[in-house]
């Protein structure tokens, strides 16, 4: 009866689970494994009263044809995974054999699509995911210390940044720090330097981004610490207020101990969010100096009349492995805590 119970309990979100997360792993894992159709080409040729002329072009009713024949395109096994759009392998075996130093060799693969894509992601991912959690707890902290009257107000002012979408506040800051926004015109008063700005270099680029992600992450964690704080329990804390314990203490022994897996649980939440940063390169502009992994799947699919479904496949998956890769110490951490706790 307790399994059967269980069983039923479970079989929604094993469902859901299912249906819009397995599914759509492995439809991009067989679709990574397939490059598109080439096209039919014919010669067309064009006679006029000076001669004649033969033209290439491409047959579209046999092209349309193979499409349908074919829909997910030709095999192309884990080529794909290994072009020069991805993984690289000829590329980086070449800079390994002709890079006079390992400076030159590091710069040739960074240059790569997939790598540069990669730093930036892990970067955006490391840069953003602990001054959110700092900062989230702290807040959280705050305004827990205030009056009753005051919680409202401040609560709805600190869950701003994450009401507004990620697109919007992107492309709202992108205009404050322009050069004739309110950010940028002050820089450049700042520094009497009228030629000033901050869009101008790939670092203050990188250096905007991050500052926006955690200036629109850190909205979440404190949502979460703020809850969490509502059950830390009273009766420790009284203790050490009889003991003499300032609050500096207080918090250090006795809440932070007791947040600590809410902490692990937002950091999770976090780099996985942060590992598909795409909205803040959109808003700001920044393709140029700054893409993702996320971005580059939308760039393989943005072409209506060329949409790579195999290349957006194969760093989907590689995302997904990313991700996987990402969490797994936290993950085994968990783990082998839970058991030693039981």
């Amino acid at each position: 009866m307790p399994h059967k119970t269980f069983f039923w309990f479970f079989f929604p979100t094993g469902l859901a689970m299912i249906l819009f997360i397995g599914l759509p792993i492995v439809s991009s894992f067989f679709q990574s494994l397939h490059i598109e159709n080439q096209q039919i080409l014919m010669e067309v040729e064009n006679c006029d009263p000076f001669g004649c002329t033969t033209n290439v072009r491409v047959d579209v009713e046999a092209t349309e044809k193979l499409k349908e024949q074919n829909p997910l395109g030709r095999f192309n096994g884990f080529g794909t995974y290994t072009d020069r759009n991805h993984l690289a392998f000829d590329e980086i075996g070449e800079a390994w054999n002709t890079s006079s130093s390992i400076s030159e060799f590091k710069d040739i693969v960074l240059n790569l699509p997939f790598y540069k894509a990669m730093l930036f992601t892990l970067t955006f991912c490391f840069a953003v995911t602990p001054p959110v959690i700092f900062l989230g707890f702290i807040v959280a902290l705050s305004i827990n210390t205030l009056a009753k009257s005051l919680k409202g107000l401040a609560i709805f002012g600190s869950i701003l940044p994450m009401i507004v979408t990620p697109l919007i506040g992107s492309l709202v800051l992108f205009w404050m720090i322009d050069s004739q926004g309110i950010i940028g015109a002050t820089i450049k008063i700042l520094f009497s330097d009228p030629n000033l700005s901050l869009k101008s270099s790939s670092t203050l680029t990188w250096i905007t981004l991050i500052i926006y992600g955690i200036w629109h992450n850190t909205p979440f964690a404190f949502i979460v610490f703020y809850a969490a704080l509502q059950t830390v329990p009273q009766d420790p804390i009284e203790a050490a207020l009889i003991d003499g314990a300032s609050r500096f203490q207080r918090v250090r022994y006795i809440v932070i101990p007791h947040l600590y897996p809410v902490a692990t649980f937002i950091m999770l939440i976090c780099l996985m969010d942060n590992f598909r940063v795409f909205e803040p390169i959109i808003g700001f502009s920044a393709e140029g100096v700054a893409q993702s992994l996320s971005w580059m799947i939308y760039q393989d699919l943005r072409n209506e009349n060329k949409m790579l479904f195999g290349s957006a496949g194969a760093t989907s998956m590689l995302t997904i492995i990313g991700i996987a890769i990402l969490l797994t110490p936290v993950l085994l951490r968990t783990w082998r805590e839970f058991r030693t706790e039981r």
